[in-house]
């Protein structure tokens, strides 16, 4: 019991929900963190390694990133210990009975996150009428076919550029995690002028310093396939993403690729955060010294989630879009700009300017 209180500090969590359905396989947690500006919202992650502490991490990072992007939300998490690749039939079992489990845990609202999708949440809206983030034949805003996340992480990286004087015609882009937020990264800034020198995924890394073809390796992925299946490129191991000299460099993984023991491998001038929790607290210390600019992830990947809460809340995919771009090119200024004047690190910025937004909340709530 003590080891659930050690997540516990002034913000949260306020509830670590663990569900045990010996009969259909289920185990999960669930982490409400915070719920002072409003139901917390926070996606389904299913991974065989997932655990409580991973949800409490995730679950904070959330309370932080609504309160950041001004959401109406407090932040929250789940994971299902569970492979994401099993069949359907045996997926959509386990994603049913995990949504029947939180029925009355009403302040925590599902969304989809790795390992689960648009259709997990079509079937957690059929048990329990309470999900974000659905297909577009639902009502939903296909955030992942679109690219919500990758999209913010784009104008986050516009105005960073801006900041440090890089020229994004040009500019060497690296990709780890090449899924549903890495390869909408880089088609973005594709689009823009930048060029993909290097992507990974959970089979290794290819990279080109001439360039790799964004559209060839989406396709790849669409077809199931992975990044070491493009005939161009060299092909190197995993961990070989850190060591490939770029500009712009993005973890769209799991959590803690970047630590103590790697991170001064890397060569890059700008670091977009678009997993949650991608670099130990020790790595973004090590990236700063070198002069390397962290653009930290529960501001500058809130793509996804702006777009699941205009969703929930009746928007349109415009409506969307545009929300993501304004308040993520506003946050990230508002970072760089704190960060300069106050002398602090990005990461204390960020945390800062959520907090307060969050115990501003609080203090209203106390006095209703």
């Amino acid at each position: 019991m003590a080891d659930m209180f050690s997540f516990a500090d002034d913000l949260g969590p306020a509830k670590i929900v663990h569900i045990s359905l010996y009969q259909v396989g289920l185990r999960a947690v669930v982490a409400v963190d915070n719920t002072a500006c409003g139901p917390a919202i926070g996606g389904v992650r299913m991974a065989p390694d997932a655990s409580a502490e991973e949800a409490c991490r995730l679950a904070r990072a959330m309370t932080l990133k609504n309160a950041a992007a001004g959401l109406p939300h407090g932040g929250g998490k789940s994971v299902i210990l569970a492979d994401p690749k099993m069949p359907a039939n045996d997926k959509e079992r386990l994603v049913r009975a995990f949504a029947s489990a939180i029925k009355d845990l009403t302040e925590y609202i599902p969304g989809p996150d790795m390992g689960t999708d648009e259709l997990a949440m079509g079937w957690v809206q059929d048990e329990i009428g309470r999900a974000a983030g659905l297909t577009r034949e639902l009502g939903g805003i296909p955030l992942d076919e679109l690219g919500a996340t990758g999209f913010g992480l784009c104008a986050a990286v516009e105005v960073a550029a801006k900041a440090i004087n890089l020229d994004l015609k040009g500019a060497r882009v690296a990709v780890q995690g090449f899924g549903a937020v890495g390869k909408h990264a880089a088609r973005f800034l594709a689009e823009r002028g930048c060029v993909l020198v290097a992507a990974s995924d959970s089979r290794g890394t290819v990279s080109s310093s001439d360039g790799l073809d964004v559209a060839a390796l989406i396709s790849l992925k669409e077809a199931g396939k992975s990044v070491m299946d493009l005939p161009q490129g060299e092909k190197e191991t995993l961990e070989a993403i850190i060591d490939v000299p770029c500009d712009i460099w993005i973890p769209a993984a799991r959590p803690d690729v970047l630590h103590k023991d790697n991170a001064a491998r890397l060569k890059a001038r700008i670091v977009a955060e678009g997993a949650n929790i991608p670099c130990t607290p020790e790595a973004e210390a090590i990236l700063e010294t070198h002069g390397v600019l962290i653009l930290p992830d529960f501001v500058v990947n809130a793509g996804g989630v702006i777009c699941a809460a205009t969703e929930y809340h009746g928007g349109t995919q415009t409506m969307a879009f545009a929300a993501i771009d304004e308040k993520i090119r506003r946050n990230t200024a508002l970072l760089i700009e704190k960060s300069r004047r106050e002398r602090v690190s990005m990461r204390e910025a960020a945390v800062g300017l959520a907090t307060e937004r969050i115990w501003n909340a609080q203090r209203a709530r106390r006095w209703r």
